[in-house]
């Protein structure tokens, strides 16, 4: 069993940053992705960012690139999503996940069913 705990959370205006903590507890965190999705009300989950076991290679999807930022620290057995220049639209729960079938692997996914183990979310608000 893998447990993920996120934080971080909360209100903030537009422009804004905020970063969120993914805490794990259970199997061997560092050899497994880790990636962060969200779901705003009505709206399917979707994929954010993800990161290697190593943190050799990350992904984002395009309307986040180069305002957020996925990191992990192994040691501290925690994945971190720095969000700058918040916008409206970034308003979701935010969950955080991990791929415990493939480990130390070098591929990302965005799928979520490919994601086997999530935390409870933590609620993001922006507010224009």
């Amino acid at each position: 069993q893998v447990q993920l705990v996120e934080s971080g959370g909360g209100l903030v205006q537009a422009g804004g940053s905020l970063r969120l903590s993914c805490a794990t507890s259970g199997r061997p965190f560092s050899t497994y992705a880790m990636g962060w999705f969200r779901q705003a009300p009505g709206k399917e989950r979707e994929f954010v960012a993800a990161i290697t076991w190593n943190g050799g290679r990350t992904y984002y999807v395009d309307s986040v690139k180069g305002r957020f930022t996925i990191s992990r620290d192994n040691a501290k057995n925690t994945v971190y999503l720095q969000m700058n220049s918040l916008r409206p639209e970034d308003t979701a729960v935010y969950y955080c996940a991990t791929d415990t079938r493939h480990s130390m692997s070098m591929a990302l996914t965005t799928q979520p069913l490919s994601y086997d183990y999530w935390g409870q979310g933590t609620q993001v608000t922006v507010s224009s």
